[in-house]
């Protein structure tokens, strides 16, 4: 594999949830933002809420920023022009996610390159009512998700990935034969164990009702983490429509007959 500065930056990433007391300047934090302005956009439906309050932020990072999936702006702005969106909230919100998602990504490179470290924090939208609030959100905004960066505190190795013979497809998309997923399964839990990453951490998410425990830290890895994560969680489609909901959206209102 070619590699260069760029590449390698990019293959060390990790996250990094213990941070310096060292707060970056205004001006790094200013670059941070406009590479996340900077990234490919469908209509800039990315954008921002900083918060600098170490006492409250995840980790005690220095900064927090909130992506938004941000539809207000762009309503107001088609306003001062004459036009009512009618595009449905499902429509928008694809590539309002897209958007927020790509200047995300942009800003953790951005702090990667000025030497700090992040965390991305996925569950923002299942906090969505309350980040609301919070931020005095105005309807159409959705909190896509939250990143902790600071000066990183600790040095923890890169995670395994899959191999790339499992995550890139020619031409089309292959029969994923039993043998394959045992193989790149293989390489995600023998590097999570070789790095003692559950057992450090803690992390072993309880079985439900009825189900006996039959793993230890000797053998508990990503695959059965995964297993258990999304065999056991957020079952109810409420749970994600009722985020979008406390934030304005209805992905079944036909908005072409007027609906809000």
């Amino acid at each position: 594999m070619e590699r260069n500065p760029v590449v390698d930056l990019l293959l060390s990433r990790k996250s990094i949830r213990r941070f310096t007391d060292e707060d970056p300047s205004d001006e790094i934090v200013e670059a941070i933002v406009r590479c996340g302005q900077q990234a490919p956009f469908a209509a800039q439906l990315a954008s921002f809420i900083l918060s600098k309050d170490r006492e409250k932020n995840p980790f005690g990072a220095p900064l927090l920023f909130t992506i938004l999936v941000d539809i207000h702006r762009l309503e107001r702005m088609m306003a001062r022009r004459g036009w009512t969106r009618i595009s449905s909230d499902g429509a928008v919100l694809i590539f309002g996610i897209q958007d927020a998602a790509y200047a995300a990504e942009n800003m953790v490179i951005a702090a990667e390159s000025f030497g700090m470290g992040s965390c991305f924090l996925g569950a923002a939208p299942f906090r969505a009512e309350g980040i609301v609030q919070e931020a005095r959100l105005p309807e159409h905004v959705f909190p896509l998700v939250q990143l902790a960066i600071g000066y990183p505190a600790e040095d923890p190795p890169p995670r395994p990935r899959f191999p790339l013979d499992f995550s890139l497809f020619e031409d089309r998309y292959p029969a994923l034969d039993d043998d394959t997923v045992d193989v790149a399964m293989a390489k995600m839990d023998d590097g999570y164990l070789a790095q003692d990453y559950y057992r450090s951490a803690g992390y072993m998410i309880p079985l439900e009702a009825g189900r006996e425990e039959s793993f230890s830290f000797d053998d508990y890895s990503w695959t059965e983490h995964m297993g258990r994560k999304w065999g056991q969680w957020l079952r109810d489609p409420n749970d994600v429509l009722g985020s979008l909901g406390a934030c304005g959206f209805d992905l079944e209102a036909d908005r072409s007959k007027g609906s809000d």
